[in-house]
């Protein structure tokens, strides 16, 4: 199994594996800010947390998923994120299906779970290239993939069927090994002016 599960604790943020005991937190947390009401996003209602984890935890058993809780300084959970899409013999994942709750974006808890994730997947993984996917019209998960210093590799039109019929055409970035120096950099500055 690659890669193996993992906590990841910063000042503002732990990323841990994910399990049912987060349930609770996370559907209070979906429902700050009506998160599954977001069309252009696949956020579980408050009810469907617990599915939405077992499906994840599913995927994790298949070996194409590594879920965690992304928990606040206090431990309480306040989102969810992935590796990803994982390729062991390319050594390639995604971070992805990525949220937070309302009252947590827009903060420092973003920045630094991405640095500790993407350190973890570069120094210790030591992958060649990590990929982040979103719709294309959700401008604000693409303004927050361009902060880190991801490249937009390009557009999967007509990628996948959302829940509500339309077609969701796939905005796909991705930093590369030899990027990540640079990246890195960038993300451990940001962090420094909080």
């Amino acid at each position: 199994m690659w890669p193996d599960p993992v906590t990841l604790t910063g000042t503002h943020v732990s990323v841990t594996p994910l399990t049912q005991t987060h349930a609770a937190d996370l559907a209070e947390a979906t429902a700050d800010g009506d998160l599954s009401k977001l069309w252009y996003t696949m956020v579980p209602t408050p009810e469907g947390v617990p599915g939405e984890i077992g499906n994840r935890l599913a995927q994790q058993a298949a070996g194409t998923m590594l879920p965690f809780a992304i928990l606040d300084p206090s431990g309480k959970a306040v989102g969810m994120t992935t590796y990803m899409n994982i390729d062991a013999a390319n050594r390639r994942l995604e971070i992805g299906s990525t949220w937070y709750r309302k009252s947590a974006q827009r903060g420092p808890m973003n920045t630094e779970c991405k640095l500790l994730m993407l350190r973890h997947a570069f120094e210790v993984l030591d992958c060649i290239a990590v990929e982040f996917r979103t719709h294309r019209l959700n401008q604000q998960s693409r303004r927050a993939i361009e902060r880190l210093g991801a490249q937009l590799d390009g557009i999967l039109r007509s990628h996948m069927v959302m829940a509500n019929g339309t077609l969701r055409d796939t905005a796909v970035y991705s930093i590369l090994a030899h990027e990540w120096p640079a990246v890195r950099a960038n993300l451990e500055h940001r962090m420094q002016a909080v």
